[in-house]
């Protein structure tokens, strides 16, 4: 299942970033902690590359995700030129307040009323860029909201009289190529509901559980997963939470279940997990959602 979601506004919203970055100094990469690089636009990093501007790639949402693969994606982005990384939950203010830190020693020479130093925030739709907007500001001024394309505008604000930043709507790109990654972005919810199958989402992210954190799901829904196959999880979640189809005779509701899966996964129910880590796009096709009965080995 190949996902693809490019809303009008967001191809105005990558024109307007590509116009911005040409009058701020550090670009704020805000991914989910959770997947990384399936959370990271390609189209922000040749915008920046273009503008020859630093990045600060913030890992939000770090308190879901598993702390060890965490720290192999700080060294892995830490040691790229022109970047730093941090892991932090941008609704802590004691998190959030780092972010303006680290631009700074990213751009050291822009530091007074005169010079003061730009920030631009990007990302993919819902990864928490209006939160960490929120939080540094000490007040609403993003709308939040756990679906994709709640902010619609850039909007900008000053921090202080030597620091201003701008938020930007969520972006995506045109054309996503590995398939895959469109799962792993459907999982956090960052693409629009009309364009997603969840079963398929959530065969998908099951078969990644298996894998990876099998005694998550035991723990959360009380049954063994040895021997079972991804679409196997999403029948059991049904059984145990009692999804029925009452209109087909009492048969699985799987939408249901999946959609049960996923929000456990999204809101950190199932504990602190990682989807994916440096070095491992290449396994993830192997994962496939879509054959019936696969088996992760």
């Amino acid at each position: 299942m190949s996902i693809q979601w490019f809303p009008g506004h967001m191809n105005a919203a990558r024109k307007e970033a590509a116009k911005t970055m040409e009058v701020i100094d550090v670009i704020v990469e805000v991914l989910d902690a959770r997947i990384p690089e399936a959370s990271c636009n390609p189209l922000i990093e040749e915008l920046r590359l273009v503008r020859q501007r630093p990045s600060l790639k913030v890992l939000n949402k770090s308190d879901l995700a598993d702390p060890v693969i965490t720290q192999a994606w700080l060294d892995f982005y830490n040691r790229q030129p022109n970047v730093s990384a941090v892991a932090l939950s941008c609704s802590r203010a004691g998190d959030a307040s780092k972010v303006p830190q680290l631009c700074q020693l990213l751009a050291p020479h822009r530091n007074s009323s005169v010079k003061p130093l730009r920030m631009l925030i990007m990302g993919v739709p819902n990864v928490g860029k209006s939160t960490m907007m929120n939080t540094l500001l000490k007040r609403r001024i993003a709308r939040v909201g756990d679906e994709p394309a709640v902010t619609k505008v850039q909007q900008r604000h000053k921090l202080n009289d030597h620091m201003a930043i701008t938020d930007s709507p969520g972006l995506l790109w045109g054309t996503i190529k590995n398939p895959n990654v469109g799962l792993l972005l459907a999982t956090i919810n960052a693409v629009g509901h009309t364009v997603v199958d969840d079963e398929a989402v959530a065969e998908f992210l099951a078969a990644i559980l298996l894998a990876r954190y099998p005694a998550r799901l035991t723990a959360r829904y009380g049954f063994v997963v040895e021997g079972l196959t991804n679409t196997e999880v999403i029948d059991a979640i049904a059984k145990k939470r009692g999804c029925l189809l009452t209109r087909s005779g009492g048969g699985l509701d799987r939408d249901k279940a999946a959609r049960i899966l996923l929000l456990d996964y999204r809101n950190g129910t199932l504990g602190r997990t990682s989807l994916e880590e440096p070095g491992t796009r290449e396994a993830i096709p192997n994962i496939s959602p879509l054959s019936t009965g696969t088996i992760i080995s």
